[in-house]
């Protein structure tokens, strides 16, 4: 096997590690029961609704139950076995009673200090020319992070937007997909303004952050120390970091969603959730606000890929300035010029998590209609060409079986496409 394919094959394993939201959800919910978890975060979740601030969640992280929780979690992955700084895997646990595991690992968190993150890179999707950095904790980092992330995600899934889609539990792609049709299927918007924020996960700021979270009202004070430890864990060949979460970690994108939780509101304050002094039933409320000054429209989010949708130029022009604006004096993120446009959809497509986005017109009405990219077609080419000439050298079933599952999973990813068809 090449260096690349190395490379990438060690990426796929980490993936499959660091989203754990793509186990099966039933066996999710049930590793949560059999420890006696899932009341406690269902607890979390609702005190998180009413506006409750958390101060002593150490406390739970650090239990028996939570502890044993995140180990099988993380152990029947195949990131588990993905090699850190340290050389060890999800092995190193084997032969160990529970009570020695959880003792190291209370012991852990009492004076917690990160190793340093192995430093990877990977080929962009459809850009094989260029690499996209990961960093790999070692697996006593990556236990860790799965301990605090059961504990602050229901926290902070209460405090979400509804229309953020990425790294979220019972939430995905094609959620975000069927909304932005959504909108402009029913809606009738079809002004796309693409934002695409340059280098976002390498630019976070770890201060504004950490802000964020005590907002959002997790204000245990040990824990934050914690998060900006992790934060701040060495990379090698690199050295701390001063911004940015390292793609790679399994707390990562639940600390993203974090920082553009704000923008997310926001955006959504501006009209969709902005009250109104006009008298209105539920189901009229847009009618009233359509007689104030203020301009429509909806955003839908994916991790750090959102559409602002618009009724017209004039206001896609106006709020492409006002995000942009917002993201430097707030988050202090900047957009990539060459990638962010306004695009109407009656006459160009917009490319959308590897979907091309386009309205056609039908009798009286515009209607959504969808294709795979142009970019997602060029790296599903590259993938399946690279797979071919694997098993022109190696003709065993586990080769071609591993074709048919890339093959598979491609349909499955792109089915809800109204031209899959044709473009498959």
């Amino acid at each position: 096997m090449t260096n690349r394919n190395q490379v990438r094959k060690e990426a796929v394993d980490l993936t499959v590690d660091t989203n754990l939201e793509r186990q099966p959800k039933q066996q999710k919910l049930r590793n949560a029961e059999y420890y006696d978890m899932q009341d406690v975060m269902d607890k979390l979740y609702e005190e998180s609704c009413k506006g409750k601030s958390f101060h002593n969640l150490m406390h739970i992280i650090t239990s028996e139950n939570n502890i044993l929780l995140a180990f099988r979690n993380i152990k029947n992955n195949k990131g588990s076995m993905t090699k850190g700084t340290d050389g060890k895997t999800i092995t190193q646990y084997k032969g160990w009673s529970e009570e020695q595991f959880v003792k190291y690992f209370q012991s852990k968190f009492a004076n917690y200090h990160p190793k340093s993150v192995r430093r990877t890179e990977i080929p962009k999707v459809g850009q094989p020319d260029k690499m996209r950095p990961l960093g790999i904790p070692c697996m006593d980092d990556r236990i860790i992070q799965q301990c605090i992330i059961q504990v602050l995600e229901p926290i902070c899934e209460a405090r979400f937007h509804a229309h953020s889609y990425g790294f979220r539990p019972n939430r995905s792609a094609s959620h975000a997909i069927a909304r932005a049709q959504s909108l402009m299927n029913v809606s009738k918007l079809h002004y796309v303004v693409d934002v695409d924020i340059k280098g976002f996960f390498d630019n976070v700021n770890h201060g504004k952050l950490l802000k964020q979270m005590w907002t959002m009202g997790i204000r245990d004070k040990s824990l934050i120390c914690i998060i900006g430890k992790i934060l701040k864990s060495e990379i090698e060949g690199i050295g701390r970091p001063d911004k940015g979460t390292p793609q790679g970690g399994i707390i990562s994108p639940l600390l993203s969603n974090i920082v553009l939780n704000e923008l997310d509101w926001w955006l959504s304050d501006q009209w969709e959730t902005k009250s109104t002094r006009y008298p209105y039933t539920h189901s009229h409320k847009y009618e009233a606000l359509k007689k104030s000054n203020l301009k429509e429209f909806f955003f839908v989010r994916y991790a750090d890929d959102f559409k602002i949708l618009c009724r017209d130029y004039k206001t896609a022009k106006k709020i492409f300035i006002a995000v942009k604006e917002w993201l430097w004096e707030r988050l202090g993120l900047k957009i990539s010029p060459e990638k962010s446009k306004i695009t109407n959809v009656r006459k160009k497509k917009t490319d959308f998590l590897g979907f091309a986005l386009y309205v056609t017109k039908k009798s009286k009405k515009y209607v959504s209609k969808s294709n795979i990219s142009e970019k997602a077609k060029k790296a599903m080419k590259t993938k399946l060409k690279e797979q071919i000439k694997v098993i022109q050298h190696d003709t065993s079933p586990h080769q071609v079986s591993q074709l048919n599952a890339m093959i598979l999973g491609m349909h499955n990813y792109y089915n809800t496409a109204t031209g899959c068809s044709r473009d498959f």
